[in-house]
C-alpha cells in the first residue's frame, strides 16, 4: 500500500469512528432534555454514548435539573439486578440523584402518566446514618452505617423515545430515570448484634411481591436479586460516587434498586409491594388515576 492509500485508508477509519461515536450531550441538548421532562414528554434517545459521555451528560442534565427541583435527598443505584441489566445490554449498575420531592408517602395517588415513559418497579431504600458507609465494602458494614430500612416502590421515568434502545451509558444520561417513588414506614435497624444479623439474612432471603388491587401477582423478586445481598448496592455506589468527588451523607436516601421487572401503571390500577420474610416491614402502595 502506497503512503497516499494508508492515508486515505486512516482518514476513512476515522470517519467511520467518529460516524458512530458521539460525544457528551452540548449545553443546549441538556436544555432540550429537561424540557422534555418538565413537559412529561418523549426526548430523543441519547445514540452512542459512552459511559464517560453518559456521566458527563448526567452532570449537565442535573446541573439544570438542581436549579428547578432544589435539594438532593439521596441517590439511586440502577440497574443492580443482572435481570434488568441485560435489558439494556449492559453489565454494571449505575447511579442518579434523587431531588426533594420525589418521595411520596405510601398511599399516594400519581398520575398513571406521571412521565413520558412511566413505569413502577418494588425497590427499597436506606437512610445514611454515618459518614463511614463510604468505606464500606460489606453488606455488614454498610448495616453499621444505616439507621432505617424503608420499604419503597420506584417510579421511574425512561422519559425518551424509544427505551428499549437505551444502553447503561444513555441509562445514566439521563438520572437513571428518577422521577418518583413511594415510600412506606421506616424499619430500624437494630441495635443489638443477634437482631442485626437476623435483619441481614432477611434481606437477601426476603420474597418481594408486587400485586394489584385484587391481590394478583405483577411481579418481584428475591433481595438476593440485587448483587447477591441488596446493600451491596450501597457498597458500588459508595465507590463509584467517590470517584466524581461525592460522598454519601448522614440522612441521605439511597434506592437500592429493582427487585421486579419494571412494569408500565394504568390508571385505576393500585400496586402494593409486600416484603415477606423481613419481620416488621410493612407493605407500600401506590395508587394510579
Amino acid at each position: 500500500m502506497t503512503l497516499k492509500q494508508t492515508l486515505m485508508a486512516a482518514t476513512l477509519f476515522v470517519t467511520c469512528v467518529t460516524a458512530v461515536h458521539a460525544d457528551c450531550l452540548t449545553d443546549a441538548q441538556a436544555a432540550e432534555l429537561l424540557a422534555h421532562y418538565v413537559a412529561r414528554t418523549p426526548a430523543p434517545n441519547p445514540v452512542n454514548l459512552s459511559d464517560a459521555d453518559g456521566a458527563c451528560t448526567r452532570g449537565k442534565f442535573n446541573q439544570l435539573l438542581a436549579q428547578r427541583m432544589g435539594k438532593v435527598v439521596g441517590y439511586k443505584a440502577g440497574l443492580t439486578n443482572p435481570a434488568v441489566q441485560k435489558r439494556f445490554n449492559t453489565d454494571k449498575p449505575v447511579w442518579g440523584k434523587l431531588y426533594e420531592g420525589m418521595v411520596l408517602p405510601s398511599g399516594a395517588s400519581v398520575e398513571a402518566a406521571f412521565g413520558a415513559r412511566a413505569l413502577y418497579e418494588a425497590d427499597m431504600l436506606v437512610r445514611v446514618k454515618s459518614a463511614a458507609i463510604n468505606q464500606a465494602k460489606t453488606p455488614e458494614e454498610v448495616l453499621d452505617a444505616i439507621d432505617q430500612v424503608i420499604p419503597f416502590i420506584e417510579l421511574p421515568d425512561l422519559m425518551v423515545q424509544a427505551p428499549p434502545q437505551l444502553n447503561g451509558a444513555g441509562v445514566t444520561a439521563i438520572n437513571v430515570g428518577a422521577r418518583l417513588g413511594v415510600a412506606g414506614t421506616p424499619l430500624p435497624v437494630p441495635v443489638y448484634r443477634g437482631e442485626r444479623y437476623a435483619l441481614l439474612k432477611a434481606l437477601a432471603d426476603m420474597n418481594v411481591s408486587l400485586t394489584d388491587g385484587a391481590g394478583a401477582r405483577l411481579g418481584g423478586g428475591k433481595g438476593s436479586d440485587i448483587l447477591e445481598h441488596p446493600l451491596n448496592a450501597v457498597v458500588w455506589l459508595a465507590g463509584a460516587l467517590q470517584k466524581e468527588g461525592i460522598t454519601l451523607q448522614p440522612g441521605d436516601l439511597v434506592s437500592l434498586g429493582s427487585f421486579s421487572a419494571l412494569l408500565p401503571p394504568k390508571a385505576g390500577l393500585s400496586v402494593t409491594a409486600t416484603y415477606d420474610g423481613l419481620p416488621g416491614a410493612a407493605p407500600v402502595r401506590v395508587t394510579f388515576k
